[in-house]
């Protein structure tokens, strides 16, 4: 009997299922776009975004030119929003901010629009194209509407980009004392301590900066070797006058011992 009701269950629920898509089948192809307007619009609010899509994408031409159309082109676009199709999302905004520059909703189209290329940012890894052209956007969003509800969000979201950019350069710096280049180590860090001054790499770019001069000063000639310590000791001094309680102290300290006791060696107070 159980087993029973349970078939009886599924074959109620895949009737539905079958009923509901042959129904909206017969949805895409009718030729009442007042009724695929209304349904567009029950699926949008049930959170059925493809479905809607698809709707909203047939009425366009039929409603260009009618008060509808504005309501209907931003909801084309939420759609593509919604389902994650970022790049087909912000074109459809930016379509929006053309047609309607006078709309109500006209924050709301060119914040999505920013921050549409803000979710296409790769990883820090890759290249990094999108992530200069969502700053780009999301600077314009910020520069025509300040005082804006949206104008926090995008702030935030410009951090991060610009965070990641930094952790790109930073990552690249670090990269040539991982390979023992420690010549383009210092000079790539140096760069990048200057190119990105309140970076929150910039503790850990000068100690690789004063590893990879370390490595240079206490493997060098005897006639180089006095001048290449006491550079080391200047980036000593200069990490512990911005960081006195550094991550890296216990390092610095066990390097520096060696480093006087080389400078002593060499008669050098």
């Amino acid at each position: 009997m159980e087993k029973k009701l349970i078939f009886l269950m599924f074959l109620v629920f895949f009737s539905n299922i079958f009923s509901s898509c042959s129904e909206y089948q017969k949805l895409l192809n009718s030729d009442d776009a007042s009724e695929k307007y209304k349904q567009a619009e029950i699926y949008y609010n049930n959170g059925e975004y493809r479905q809607a899509n698809r709707l909203f994408e047939q009425i366009i031409p039929k409603y260009r030119g009618r008060p509808q159309s504005q309501r209907i082109i931003f909801f084309f676009a939420e759609t593509y929003f919604q389902t994650k199709s970022y790049s087909l999302a912000a074109y459809q905004y930016e379509n929006f901010i053309k047609s309607y520059p006078k709309s109500e909703r006209i924050q709301e189209a060119t914040f999505k629009a920013a921050k549409c290329y803000y979710l296409q940012s790769p990883t820090f890894s890759l290249d990094q194209e999108e992530t200069y052209n969502a700053i780009e956007k999301l600077q314009i969003f910020i520069n025509l509407y300040p005082n804006s509800k949206f104008s926090a969000d995008a702030n935030q979201m410009i951090s991060e980009l610009q965070e990641k950019l930094e952790k790109k350069d930073f990552e690249i710096a670090k990269q040539y004392f991982t390979i023992r280049d420690y010549r383009a180590a210092i000079k790539a860090n140096e760069n990048f301590v200057a190119g990105f001054p309140g970076t929150k790499f910039r503790e850990e770019s000068m100690y690789i900066k004063f590893l990879s001069l370390y490595e240079i000063a206490i493997n060098s000639i005897f006639t180089k070797k006095e001048e290449r310590l006491k550079q080391l000791k200047q980036q000593y001094e200069l990490i512990l006058r911005y960081y006195p309680e550094t991550l890296f102290l216990e390092d610095l300290n066990k390097k520096m011992e060696k480093v006087n006791i080389e400078l002593q060696n060499l008669n050098v107070t």
